[in-house]
C-alpha cells in the first residue's frame, strides 16, 4: 500500500528525470550548435605591441601565412601584462580575432549546464528504478 508521500516522492522523482534528461539533451544541442557556430581557433604564437592610439595590439601569422592582429581587451590586457609574447587562438579565416583560451567560456558553460541537467536527470531516473523495485 502506498501513502502520499510515497506517491508525492515518485511523482518529483518523475519530474525531475523528465526534465533533467529532456532538457539536459536539448542544452547540449544548444551547446553542440555554438561550438560549431564558435569555428576553428588554432594556436598562435602573438608578438605585443604598442598600438598608435595608446594601447596594445597583439599581431600573429596564421596557418595559412596571413598576418593577424588584434586590439587587446582590458581583460586581455590585464593577463598578459608585462609578456612581449604569448600563446593564444586565432580563429582560422578572420584575420582580426583572437582569444586566450582554447575553448568558448559560453560553450563550456552551456555544456557543463547541459551535462548537469542530464545527470539530475539521470539519478532521479535511477532513484525511482530503486524505489520502483524495493517498494514492498
Amino acid at each position: 500500500m502506498t501513502t502520499s508521500a510515497d506517491t508525492a516522492v515518485n511523482a518529483v522523482l518523475e519530474i525531475f528525470s523528465w526534465v533533467g534528461l529532456g532538457l539536459g539533451g536539448v542544452v547540449l544541442l544548444v551547446a553542440a550548435i555554438l561550438a560549431l557556430a564558435d569555428g576553428t581557433w588554432e594556436p598562435v604564437t602573438v608578438m605585443i605591441d604598442d598600438d598608435d592610439e595608446g594601447g596594445r595590439i597583439a599581431r600573429w601569422f596564421g596557418s595559412d601565412g596571413e598576418v593577424g592582429e588584434a586590439h587587446l581587451t582590458p581583460e586581455q590586457l590585464r593577463a598578459l601584462e608585462g609578456q612581449d609574447s604569448a600563446s593564444a587562438f586565432a580563429r582560422r579565416d578572420s584575420p582580426g580575432r583572437m582569444r586566450l583560451t582554447r575553448g568558448s567560456p559560453l560553450v563550456r558553460f552551456v555544456a557543463w549546464f547541459g551535462v548537469g541537467l542530464a545527470a539530475l536527470g539521470l539519478l532521479a531516473l535511477v532513484i525511482s528504478w530503486i524505489l520502483l523495485f524495493t517498494a514492498g
